[in-house]
């Protein structure tokens, strides 16, 4: 016994954080384990959690598994948005998050709205864009109900250009438009000359040249991108540094934009080199298929989006069909570019989420310890979140390996169950925007879903088995 006294005291902290600091000012070695009951420790949930521990629920969740692990993204085509996605046409837009109405939408978010009415000719200022909302002739629908994904503000209207995505072991497409870069760009809710004049470029100059090298090259594959470059040091949603380039080596040789001239072609061409962010919306589609091909699967508790506008935080459980479960964005830890500061970053933006909806983005940390600087974190940080992702996804997905994890499968499939039972809300990485319409890009970050959204999505499956 006395022996066992001579030795230095290590402590296991389960409980309260005073109790933590008292042994760390004492000298001890401790860990501080942030416990929680299962479901907050709320007998309601608990009672749902309970229900939905059966062998229906894993037979579902194993077939949502199967459908999103065995899902085959292919780019097949680049149209404009009006040719392909019948819900937004003429004076109908899409945009990024949960359905939400004029009134309550955030700066950068109408900042969007406000650039695509003037790119599509239906104003001329922000007075007349507001005269068309309030008049009922313009209007607003999800991306995600309409099988599209756009990131931050994710506007997209009928005269923007979307790649279209295909799962070739199934029937699920998916749309997204082009990403414009970094800066005063629209999805960040700028909406000067500069960045009206950059969409027209892209619709009359970009998207032909591109159009034309996918349709010499064939249909492209985009796993073996996205898993190649994950090998490469991109968590696919904040760094596309590698992705975008690999991009450009399978299409770039088939640019030869015929009927443009060559400083046309090689304009092209850099834009796309320099942009580190241009394979983000492909990735995104990808994602999207991958999610739609396990959604509607009864009794599955696989969470199949998650998505923000600006104001509100939603999501969508592969179970529950078409329902959206909101709640209030929070705003992103943020490392702020140079001119910016606290109080300036709107709440959470953007349809990307749906790259930590598949693993990828925060829940793929370690695989980007670069990425960790542009965030604000550390790399033992980004090693952190990943590995407590693990713990609330169905699998690790060998297909996608980390490097620095001993080519260990990314977290995928996040299971409503294991979020609640845990306690732990899925982390995202995110570029962050001004709140005011107008601004732009002012760093990035990163942050947690809010929880509410869970709590309410398991409440509603809670009614349907009679927990509740």
């Amino acid at each position: 016994m006395s022996s066992f006294f001579d030795k230095k005291v290590k402590v296991l902290n389960v409980g309260l954080d005073s109790f933590y600091q008292d042994l760390i000012k004492e000298g001890a070695e401790a860990v501080k384990v942030d416990w929680k009951p299962p479901g907050g420790g709320v007998p309601r949930l608990l009672k749902v959690l309970e229900a939905l521990e059966t062998e229906e629920t894993e037979e579902a969740n194993r077939k949502a598994v199967e459908a999103f692990t065995s899902s085959d993204p292919v780019l097949v085509d680049i149209k404009l948005a009006k040719e392909v996605i019948p819900e937004i046409t003429g004076k109908k837009f899409g945009h990024a998050g949960p359905p939400i109405s004029w009134e309550r939408m955030s700066g950068p978010l109408k900042g969007a709205v406000i650039g695509a009415a003037i790119y599509e000719g239906l104003a001329k200022d922000e007075k007349q864009v507001e005269e068309l909302v309030t008049s009922g002739e313009l209007s607003f629908i999800p991306n995600h109900d309409v099988s599209a994904v756009g990131p931050m503000a994710g506007v997209i209207s009928p005269e923007m250009p979307v790649f279209i995505v295909k799962n070739s072991k199934g029937s699920n497409t998916a749309y997204t438009n082009f990403n414009e870069g970094v800066g005063k760009v629209l999805r960040y809710g700028a909406y000067s000359a500069e960045v009206i004049e950059r969409l027209k470029w892209m619709k009359n100059v970009l998207f032909p040249i591109l159009k034309e090298a996918l349709e010499a090259h064939g249909p492209l594959p985009l796993r073996p991108i996205m898993s190649q470059a994950l090998q490469m040091g991109d968590e696919l949603h904040t760094r596309n540094n590698a992705s975008t380039l690999l991009f450009l080596a399978e299409l770039g040789p088939y640019m030869q934009g015929k009927g443009f001239s060559r400083s046309e072609v090689s304009q092209s061409y850099e834009f796309i080199a320099k942009n580190q962010l241009f394979f983000l919306n492909l990735a995104m589609a990808a994602g999207k298929v991958m999610m739609d091909s396990a959604s509607n699967i009864k009794n599955s508790t696989l969470v199949t989006v998650m998505s923000r506008n600006g104001t509100d935080f939603g999501i969508k459980v592969s179970g529950l069909g078409k329902e959206w479960f909101v709640g209030s964005a929070p705003v992103p830890k943020t490392l702020f570019f140079p001119g910016f500061k606290e109080g300036d970053a709107n709440p959470d933006i953007g349809d990307s989420a749906i790259m930590e909806t598949n693993g990828f983005g925060a829940f793929a940390s370690a695989a980007s310890p670069a990425v960790a600087q542009v965030t604000g974190a550390s790399v033992s940080e980004a090693l952190r979140i990943t590995r407590l992702m693990y713990e609330i996804t169905m699998i690790r997905d060998k297909s996608f390996p980390i490097p620095y994890m001993n080519f260990e499968g990314v977290p995928r499939g996040i299971d409503l169950r294991l979020v609640l039972d845990t306690n732990t809300a899925p982390y995202i990485n995110t570029g962050v925007a001004h709140k005011q319409a107008g601004m732009g890009t002012v760093g990035f970050g990163i942050v947690q879903a809010p929880i509410i959204c869970f709590t309410k999505a398991i409440e509603r499956y809670g009614e349907l088995v009679g927990a509740l």
